[in-house]
């Protein structure tokens, strides 16, 4: 697969907006947004008599015009995607083809990846950069990602994804889980290292089945809630321990996350034990975790048993979409088309309502900004000008079918149109 056609940057793309003119956002009336310095300044409603645009969403030449106005064309306006659970650094996007192998099980999976990944370049600069392109593409401006830190590697993985969404020259917002896939305890060395990467920057520190894969869930948890402590970052530790294991370590991080005073920086990510245990330990557990200030991530996975969204949003607990690993020795699948994801979560989640094919936009979107450190991500006056445009009648449409992105801006740049992305 190459894509080099379709990627190339164009000296127009750094050009800055001033205006994005004639669009819906969230399919309300047609407005203008006027970009400054980067975000959001005024929205106003539409001028048909206003400053036509030299560029348009779909037609136009240089993209962000000559002078800064770009048509939308009555679309309807998304705020940016934001990925809540990704990892760049594994991806074999943009290179021949690699057969699925090794072990179907987390321990296989792992084993397989260390076994392999030097010899298909993981991670590095360039396949970095095809996969956060590809994000681009589908209208993700935002994401967290995971960055493997072990002792094989080091911190170098970081330094890796650090310099790809430099290239890209802020197309990408973006903030690091320093993420331990091959496990803390088991290795010795593993947590000095997830201390040093949150000395030196990465806001999360990852986790990894603390019962199942370390066998110690107390003394991953201790070491990790330690780091985060010492240097005031987030934790974000992926569970895949279903039922009442899952639970238990939920509970261990509710615990810590009080105990410590870390409300509001501790992620459950998968937390399949969430969707698994009894309706009356899955309510106790959803309100334990609300008043801890947990949140959790999704990857909206086939065949587990769903998460109960509307309780944990009533909860108080923030629930992110995330797309997990795209095209990596893990598994062959992945697009990087977010907005088809939350299709699927849509789906999985028995979704039908307007109201909750809203809702499952808004988890992709605006409800995610504190995934990423921002305090808002949305089409107001002080958000950043993050914004994907489709052709669609509202946002159910929208969720539905995944249409095509017309247009994504980030930052107040228009990064890509139609498909190509110009960064």
């Amino acid at each position: 697969m190459s894509t080099p056609d379709r990627t190339a940057p164009t000296a127009a793309a750094a050009r800055p907006l001033t205006v994005l003119r004639d669009v819906r956002p969230w399919g309300g009336d047609r407005v203008d947004l006027h970009v400054a310095d980067g975000r959001i300044a005024a929205v106003t409603p539409h001028d048909p008599a206003g400053p036509a645009a030299s560029g348009t969403a779909r037609t136009a030449d240089e993209p962000g015009g000559a002078d800064g106005v770009v048509d939308g064309h009555g679309l309807l306006a998304l705020p940016g995607l934001v990925n809540a659970h990704a990892h760049v650094d594994k991806s074999w996007w943009g290179k021949p083809w690699v057969s699925y192998g090794g072990e179907a099980t987390t321990q296989g999976r792992i084993a397989h990846e260390r076994a392999h990944r030097d010899e298909l370049g993981i991670p590095g600069v360039d396949v970095t950069l095809a996969v956060l392109r590809e994000f681009v593409r589908h209208g993700t401006t935002a994401i967290r990602t995971h960055v493997d830190v072990d002792l094989g590697l080091g911190l170098r993985g970081i330094e890796v994804v650090r310099e790809a969404l430099a290239e890209l020259g802020g197309a990408v917002h973006a903030e690091i889980v320093a993420f331990p896939q091959d496990g803390v305890l088991r290795r010795p060395g593993v947590l000095d290292l997830l201390d040093a990467a949150a000395a030196a920057g990465a806001e999360h520190v990852g986790g990894l089945d603390p019962a199942s894969i370390d066998r110690d869930p107390v003394g991953q948890l201790d070491g990790l809630f330690a780091i985060a402590e010492r240097h005031g970052v987030g934790i974000d530790v992926h569970l895949h321990d279903g039922g009442e294991l899952g639970a238990f370590q939920i509970e261990l991080m509710i615990e810590r996350t009080l105990r410590s005073g870390l409300q509001g920086k501790v992620n459950v990510a998968h937390g399949f034990a969430v969707g698994q245990v009894p309706a009356s330990r899955q309510a106790d557990l959803v309100a334990a975790m609300g008043d801890a200030g947990m949140t959790m991530t999704t990857v909206a996975p086939i065949g587990a048993a769903p998460l109960p969204l509307h309780a944990l949003r009533e909860a108080g607990v923030a629930v992110g979409l995330g797309t997990d690993g795209i095209r990596d020795l893990w598994s062959p699948y992945g697009t990087g088309d977010l907005l088809a994801l939350t299709t699927q979560l849509a789906r999985l989640s028995r979704f039908r309502h307007d109201d909750e094919l809203v809702t499952a936009a808004r988890i992709a979107t605006a409800d995610a900004a504190r995934f990423v450190g921002r305090d808002v991500h949305d089409l107001v006056v002080g958000g950043p000008a993050d914004v994907v445009l489709v052709d669609a009648e509202n946002v159910p449409d929208a969720v539905v079918r995944a249409p095509r992105r017309a247009l994504v801006v980030a930052g107040g740049r228009v990064v890509a149109r139609d498909g190509d992305v110009l960064v």
